[in-house]
């Protein structure tokens, strides 16, 4: 199979001579023993504006080039123009294609399966470079729109402006129209291209079924042969069987007539003979002779015919059950397929058993493992929650406990405040021995031990009252207060007996 296709294409103009030329593209395809693929391909464009100054080329590596150079520059009031010549190579095909092909499995038709993949995507990379083509063509044929209105705005005198962009135009024009002729052929090209891909995927899947047909079909005729010949050989070894009997049976009887002959020929008869007629003993023994033979041969065709029929009969019975065995070997066939689909579920089934056994343990283990993490959050929250309990019961009792101290030094403070201010000077009529008057509130928490010193000692009331304030700011919990203090005053209500308690 081959394929070639070129184009060409070249045009000038002026002022600005323009020149756009498209080499050949060519693609060669074949197929037989073995398969050979080729492309080539160009593309070249390049034009010159004498509008300016300036050079600009592009170029497209891989099979392809694409080139533009521009000039621009202002002359005198003469322009040049040359002729534009375009030429399109007719489509070759090859009559090789419309023969039959004789396809063959080839071991390379995924690597040309895969070449055909490729030619595809450089036809379609052809065909957008044409697409690009075009749209700068149309871009270039605007742009010159654009400078013949600027022309024709300026009024000038160059009469053959107008001709020269007209015959650019058209060459461009006609250009676009080859383009557009290319595009619809590569298009088509495409199409064809892409159906005989689909053909050949066809044909090869086809071809493929067939051989998987063709080999059950083949492994099925096997295993009749096999069984037809196992049949033959059973009823091989029946024949000669029955043959043996009948030739054991043939000699028995041929024997049994012997023993009959032998007694018949011993047998004397006595026969009362009329003597007035004459006897034919000779007729007598042959018409005795053909009576014993045909009583032999009548008895020799009826076991001849009885093993005639019982040999038919075997060989009915061996039809029916090379019928019978050929059926249950179809019947094992089948049933060993449905053996190995139902085994091939069971495994599926064991495997997706497996699964969701695996994932039943995982949801298990992350379950209890959220569930001790869930226990051991909620035993410390408890833990907590209990310490905090416990922090709070202590110092709820710490602070009742400061409570009653501080409600019971103040009012202490406050009755020892009222008796220390109400003393003026030392009494001289106070003891001299040491008294000790303790002071209890009625909640057990303050105790105040008060020692009366002796009246030399001159302490004012207030360093008294300041010694009770320091024992008082010193003092947690249970308070224990020792003030040495010395009251003078008459008033005092710890001089005329003891303390309260």
């Amino acid at each position: 199979m081959s394929r070639s296709v070129s184009f060409s294409s070249r045009s000038a103009a002026g002022p600005g001579i323009s020149q756009v030329r498209v080499s050949a593209v060519s693609s060669t395809r074949g197929l037989g023993g073995g398969s050979g693929l080729s492309r080539a391909g160009g593309f070249g464009s390049s034009s010159l504006y004498s509008l300016g100054s300036g050079s600009k080329r592009v170029s497209l590596g891989g099979g392809s080039s694409y080139s533009v150079r521009s000039g621009y520059g202002y002359g005198g009031a003469g322009f040049g123009a040359a002729p534009g010549s375009g030429s399109i190579q007719e489509v070759t095909i090859n009559q090789n294609l419309l023969t039959p092909l004789n396809l063959e499995i080839d071991p390379n038709i995924q690597r040309v399966r895969k070449e055909e993949k490729e030619q595809i995507k450089t036809l379609n990379n052809r065909f957008a470079s044409f697409i690009d083509k075009v749209r700068f063509l149309e871009q270039q044929n605007k742009m010159l729109e654009t400078k013949w209105s600027l022309l024709q705005d300026q009024k000038t005198t160059r009469s053959n402006v107008a001709p020269m962009f007209e015959t650019y135009i058209s060459n461009l024009r006609r250009q676009l129209d080859g383009l557009l002729n290319d595009k619809g052929r590569l298009e088509g090209e495409l199409k064809n291209m892409q159906d005989l891909v689909e053909d050949f995927k066809t044909k090869y899947e086809d071809e493929i079924n067939k051989r998987t047909a063709a080999e059950n079909e083949f492994v099925v005729l096997k295993k009749d042969v096999d069984a037809a010949y196992m049949n033959k050989v059973e009823l091989e070894a029946k024949v000669d069987a029955l043959t043996d009997e009948i030739n054991f049976l043939r000699s028995l009887y041929e024997a049994e007539l012997q023993e009959l002959q032998a007694k018949i020929s011993d047998t004397s008869v006595v026969l009362s003979m009329d003597n007035s007629r004459n006897l034919d003993l000779d007729s007598i023994i042959a018409e005795v002779k053909a009576q014993y033979e045909e009583i032999a041969n009548r008895s020799r065709a009826e076991a001849e015919s009885w093993y005639q029929s019982k040999y038919e009969a075997l060989q009915v019975t061996a039809g029916k059950h090379g019928d019978d065995l050929r059926n249950t070997k179809n019947e094992i066939v089948e049933i060993n397929r449905v053996i190995q689909r139902l085994q091939a579920e069971i495994e599926n089934a064991k495997a997706q058993r497996a699964k969701l056994e695996a994932a039943i343990a995982e949801a298990e283990e992350r379950g209890e493992l959220a569930l001790k993490d869930a226990r051991a959050k909620l035993e410390e929250l408890e833990a907590a929650l209990q310490k905090a309990k416990q922090d709070m019961a202590r110092q709820l009792r710490e602070y009742q406990e400061l409570m009653n101290v501080k409600l019971a030094l103040d009012i202490e403070i406050a009755t020892y405040r009222k008796l220390l201010e109400g003393e003026e000077r030392p009494n001289p009529n106070f003891p001299k021995e040491i008294q000790t008057r303790e002071l209890c509130s009625f909640n057990g928490v303050l105790v105040l031990k008060v020692l009366w010193l002796k009246s030399q000692t001159g302490a004012s009331p207030g360093e008294n009252v300041m010694l009770l304030e320091k024992a008082y700011e010193e003092g947690k919990g249970v308070v224990s207060i020792l003030c040495s203090v010395l009251f003078c005053s008459p008033v005092n209500p710890f001089l005329n007996g003891s303390p309260p308690r």
